[in-house]
């Protein structure tokens, strides 16, 4: 059973949706302008109970007035105050892909608040260096699947999402990329295809990941909480290149790379990903 709550930050509606048992994880989605529902995990709720961000710019919570304030202090700043919100010392802190940057950034800013962390593909650094990687892999991605025509269009897909300029246009190409963020779709297309048509975004925020640009490697020694950085070996994007960068610079944390998994490892390998999770955070 899911239960929505809001707050307000700033004259701005904030969502959240909590569900499960046990210790308070907030977990932020991956985006911007994603919907948080993708990032469900039942697995995840009989360990933890789960609050589920519902990001600024995206389905039941607000707008802000500038279209500009979709960046990732802005993120920290709502996140900081439904961490308050929850009248809770500390809680542990989930962050998916740029999720994973807003919890870099709320940890370094706010660390007496997290009482463990899960950064799950995820990366310290945006920019050239990021992008290229990431543009390079997808541009790959069709030669894995040579028998499979519908993966040239997958990859395509993804490059128009990315240009997209309204909310429809979004959703319908990155329903159609989603592919892309699987180890092997095309093997469990049946298990997969529910998840892949739920998916939404709006356009507004995901305008916000073209300026997007930072360097937090120098800073990574600052995080001292107890931490699982997480990836799948397929994730084209965010994958065990960067996971190990977070590794290697955060000293108290454990490195877990999936290995039938591509950027979304608590769908492909859910059971896998919850035990990693709870056995470093609850331990």
């Amino acid at each position: 059973m899911t239960s929505e709550h809001a707050i307000t930050v700033d004259g701005v509606r904030q969502v959240f949706h909590v569900a499960g048992a046990g210790p308070i994880c907030v977990a932020h989605p991956a985006g911007p302008g994603v919907d948080y529902a993708y990032l469900r995990s039942p697995e995840l709720e009989d360990q933890f109970t789960m609050a589920y961000v519902e990001p600024v710019g995206t389905g039941a919570s607000g707008r802000l007035p500038d279209p500009a304030g979709y960046r990732p202090e802005t993120y920290v700043r709502f996140l900081d105050a439904l961490i308050g919100h929850l009248r809770v010392p500390s809680v542990f802190l989930l962050g998916h892909s740029y999720g994973g940057v807003v919890a870099q950034l709320y940890t370094l800013a706010h660390p007496e608040r997290v009482a463990g962390l899960a950064l799950y593909s995820t990366s310290p650094i945006a920019g050239p260096e990021f992008t290229t990687a990431a543009m390079t892999n997808l541009a790959a991605y069709p030669a894995s699947f040579p028998h499979t025509p519908e993966a040239a269009a997958a990859s395509l897909a993804l490059t128009r999402a990315l240009a997209a300029t309204d909310d429809e246009t979004l959703t319908d190409y990155l329903r159609r990329a989603m592919p892309v963020f699987f180890e092997d779709y095309w093997a469990h297309r049946l298990e997969f295809t529910s998840f892949v048509k739920s998916v939404r975004a709006w356009a507004v925020p995901s305008k916000a990941r073209e300026s997007l640009a930072f360097d937090l490697r120098d800073d990574l020694h600052r995080i001292t909480v107890p931490t699982i950085v997480m990836t799948g070996l397929y994730d084209f994007v965010c994958g065990p290149r960067w996971a190990r960068m977070l590794h290697a610079g955060i000293t108290n944390s454990q490195l877990a790379i999936f290995e039938n998994s591509g950027h979304l490892a608590h769908v492909e390998q859910p059971a896998d990903f919850a035990l990693a999770m709870a056995a470093r955070l609850l331990s």
